[in-house]
């Protein structure tokens, strides 16, 4: 057993307790006391540190250790690296009030702000002036780098609400700490905003880095789905997409599998950025869960895609397939879930080449419409999928490289999901309110020109 929490004395007289009753019963355990915040110790002395945020990421890089199979020693190891290698400092603008209590547990002065102040209102480093999101950011890195143990460059950054600060305050001060941190010659592979670790209703925010090697970055960008905190996994290794895919494409099968986790990935994140607007699209004449449902699927697909890793391409898009259908659900997940595992089974082949691509997607378009019965002009997917495919198998024909070909398909499913918006729905529950649809792009339409369009940018990029 793994026992890891922030050293406060508290915690680590019970937690010790447990130990040492476990000990008794014959139960080996280990224990990590999280001590990233450097506002509540010197730097020799790291023991006297308490921990805040970092204890995010060293659950994470334990638990993602813990999940892919190694023992309690290994485990150990990796948390106290993932302890080692994270550094915490952070603000308070007010103070948090305890369920049942009249008044606050602390108080900052209303033209104040409280540095290094503790996620229970321990003291802070000093008090100082209110501060705006650019000059907090310079506050924040500064007192970190000098901090930071030595790395290949490589930072996963956490930026922590803790409880009543608004999520485009912090967004906004995010944008000024990666100017800082890239201009100290840091790359920030992977970076969450949001609240992870809070206190109650605290006002006040905190910046976490972890400096990564090839473990941790792979332990922390694994996938994670817990009740608190659900994850389809990162790329950390800023290694740049080549401009000849059709080559990568071509060689041994871990690499194809590595160009379908990105360009999946690439997927996932536009459809997360537009969320909000599929599930606007779907409540026109739905139920209006349309964004949603995608996010969930893609999430799914990506994950699913990253556990099969060592499969063959077409075995991995089956699984992503799968796996989208499962989470997503409804009719579009379904439908999507097919696209997915038909072309997966059109690749297997001993080349992909465009036109082999071209091939898988024209026996997956023709499951999809075996399976969900639609027809060309009754405002649905296939509005979209039918002109890309025509687009693709045009392509293959004049002999495009892959990623070009592909773009120039997405760009016809872009334009023909945007006419949806002159046609109204003939199926399903849009049907029946078909003339308030009308001037509304259609939402499976829309997310799937989003999708290949994602796919075909990452296909062709050649930075990072």
């Amino acid at each position: 057993m793994l026992f890891a929490y922030g050293n406060y004395a508290g915690d680590v007289l019970h937690f010790g307790l447990a130990a040492r009753r476990l000990a008794a019963e014959g139960i080996d355990s280990r224990t990590i006391l999280v001590t990233d915040d450097i506002a509540s110790g010197p730097v020799e002395e790291p023991g006297r540190r308490r921990g805040v945020a970092g204890d995010f990421i060293v659950f994470k890089v334990a638990g993602a250790a813990a999940e892919r199979g190694d023992d309690l020693d290994a485990v150990y190891a990796a948390a106290v690296k993932a302890n080692a290698h994270t550094r915490t400092f952070g603000v308070a603008f007010g103070g948090c009030t305890l369920p049942g209590a009249n008044e606050p547990l602390f108080t900052v002065g209303e033209s104040e702000m409280e540095l290094g102040l503790g996620i229970h209102g321990e003291p802070g480093v000093r008090t100082v002036g209110r501060l705006g999101a650019a000059e907090l950011a310079d506050e924040l890195v500064d007192g970190l780098l000098p901090e930071l143990p030595e790395g290949d460059g490589r930072v996963a950054v956490l930026v922590n609400g803790l409880g009543r600060t608004k999520y485009e305050e912090m967004f906004v001060t995010y944008t000024r700490i990666h100017e800082r941190l890239t201009a100290a010659g840091l790359t920030p592979v992977h970076t969450e905003v949001g609240e992870f670790v809070t206190s109650l209703d605290m006002a006040g925010v905190s910046l976490s880095v972890l400096v990564l090697d090839d473990e941790l970055a792979e332990l922390y960008g694994a996938p994670c789905d817990t009740p608190g905190y659900r994850s389809g996994g990162a790329i950390m290794t800023p290694v740049p997409l080549s401009s000849t895919v059709d080559k990568q494409l071509d060689r041994p099968e871990g690499d194809g599998v590595e160009v379908v986790d990105r360009v999946l990935t690439a997927a996932m994140r536009s459809i997360e950025e537009n969320e909000a607007e599929l599930g606007r699209l779907d409540a026109v004449a739905a139920d209006g869960d349309h964004g949603l449902g995608m996010t969930r699927g893609m999430r799914a697909a990506v994950s699913a895609a990253r556990r099969a890793a060592g499969s063959s391409v077409a075995d991995t898009l089956l699984a992503a397939g799968t796996a989208l259908a499962d989470a997503a659900g409804g009719a579009s997940g379904a439908l999507y879930g097919v696209l997915l595992a038909e072309t997966g089974a059109g690749l297997r082949v001993d080349e992909i080449t465009t036109s082999a691509v071209a091939d898988a997607v024209d026996g997956a378009v023709r499951a999809f419409t075996e399976l969900g019965k639609a027809e060309l002009g009754e405002k649905t997917m296939l509005d979209a999928i039918e002109p890309f495919r025509q687009a693709l198998r045009k392509q293959a024909g004049a002999g495009a490289a892959l990623a070009d070909a592909w773009r120039k398909a997405a760009q016809a499913a872009t334009l023909a999901a945007e006419e949806t918006a002159n046609l109204v729905p003939a199926k399903g529950r849009a049907a029946r309110l078909a003339q308030r649809s009308k001037g509304h792009a259609d939402p499976g339409a829309t997310s799937f020109a989003l999708i290949v369009t994602a796919i075909g940018e990452a296909l062709s990029k050649e930075g990072n």
